[in-house]
């Protein structure tokens, strides 16, 4: 179907459609992408007009009225919560006298793991439904659109309409095939594999590690856990992003997507990382302390996952943004993608020949960080 003949709505919200119609297009490998997922954000108050995120999906419906096609907008009063950062444009456009906010966001608020943006029961309507973000974005005089942790597969569809493409780096842990941690280890130099090794010791010392999943996790746990996310949140962004009702929501209706890890001295926790749990990965998300402990963070994070894993047989973990000490814990870096429509044609010129700059840096900067991975010559 031309995308000319295509007709997109703006829906009021992710929870004013059907669950079953939204997961019917996003499918089930991603969790974050799903109904469950994104309506929880909306519904714990996380994501809401006044947090700067207005959610307004935009939406192309069959013959039925029923959805085909949803990308995941919202409307944007700041950039933060994204983590591809595009503060200097917004502050040049506001410069030469532009209005750079609201934006058109589509994304998972607060998430940066890649996924699919263009939500598609009727693959078709890519087109469409990417003509009809562009739509949006002009006739309410948006200044941008921005499509951000895009998986790769959808990334030439955007090239097509003529968007510009941002490239960024995570690193992420590959399972091939391993029956164990120490397996994994064997691949690693040996140096490497006994510092791992010293770590992991020290991490763990006088502590029991808990992994919970499902009807395991009680409301005490998410008490515990809110507390070690406020410890984060305040450091890291000056104010958590998510609330308290997000947590309960999500163990109440997504606990078998839920993985908490706890660290606990005698019996009290007093550390955790949350992750989701995926089709094919793991994906690492909030973690805290309320006890600082040298390698906690690593062995919560990065090596209980990597266990986690390998015990579940998914293909890898995503350990979330930035981070090059993951790299001598065995992750790797990976091009993350994002896609940027700029209606203006001299802003997207100047953004153009940044990204074009950018670009060469990242690729430069990966095959370097790539000689540096902890892995012997051949693995």
């Amino acid at each position: 179907m031309p995308a000319a003949s295509v007709t997109a709505r703006i829906a009021d919200g992710v929870s004013s459609i059907p669950p079953g119609d939204w997961d019917a297009c996003a499918g089930a490998r991603n969790p974050f992408v799903g109904h469950g997922f994104l309506s929880i954000l909306e519904r714990s108050g996380s994501v809401s007009p006044r947090a700067g995120w207005q959610s307004l999906p935009i939406v192309i419906e069959d013959a039925r009225g029923i959805p085909a096609a949803i990308a995941p907008a919202y409307a944007k009063s700041h950039s933060q919560g994204e983590y591809v950062f595009d503060h200097a444009w917004a502050e040049a456009w506001e410069q030469a006298g532009g209005r750079y906010y609201p934006k058109l966001q589509i994304a998972v608020p607060f998430t940066p793991v890649p996924g699919p943006r263009l939500l598609l029961r009727d693959g078709a309507l890519a087109p469409g439904l990417i003509a009809g973000i562009e739509a949006v974005t002009d006739r309410n005089r948006l200044s941008s659109a921005h499509v951000t942790f895009l998986e790769p597969d959808q990334l030439p569809l955007f090239e097509q309409a003529g968007w510009l493409i941002r490239a960024g780096t995570q690193f992420h842990w590959a399972n091939k095939g391993y029956r164990s941690f120490d397996e994994f280890l064997g691949d690693l130099a040996s140096r490497k594999r006994k510092a791992i090794r010293k770590e992991r010791a020290a991490a763990v010392a006088g502590l029991t590690i808990r992994h919970l999943c499902g009807a395991e996790i009680t409301e005490a746990h998410w008490d515990a856990f809110w507390a070690f996310y406020q410890d984060t949140g305040s450091r890291k962004w000056g104010r958590p992003y998510l609330t308290r009702d997000f947590f309960s929501l999500l163990g109440g209706e997504m606990a078998d997507k839920v993985l908490l890890i706890l660290a606990e001295r005698d019996g009290r926790p007093i550390a955790g990382a949350l992750n989701l749990i995926g089709a094919d990965a793991l994906y690492g998300r909030y973690w805290g302390a309320i006890e600082e402990v040298p390698f906690l963070h690593f062995e919560l994070c990065y090596y209980q996952a990597i266990d986690a894993a390998i015990a579940r047989g998914l293909a890898r973990v995503e350990a979330g943004a930035q981070g090059e000490h993951k790299l001598a814990r065995g992750y790797a870096p990976v091009t993350t993608w994002s896609a940027h429509y700029l209606p203006d044609p001299g802003f997207r010129r100047a953004v153009a020949d940044y990204l074009e700059r950018e670009r060469e840096a990242v690729a430069q900067e990966q095959e370097y960080l790539g000689e540096l991975t902890p892995f012997r010559h051949g693995c």
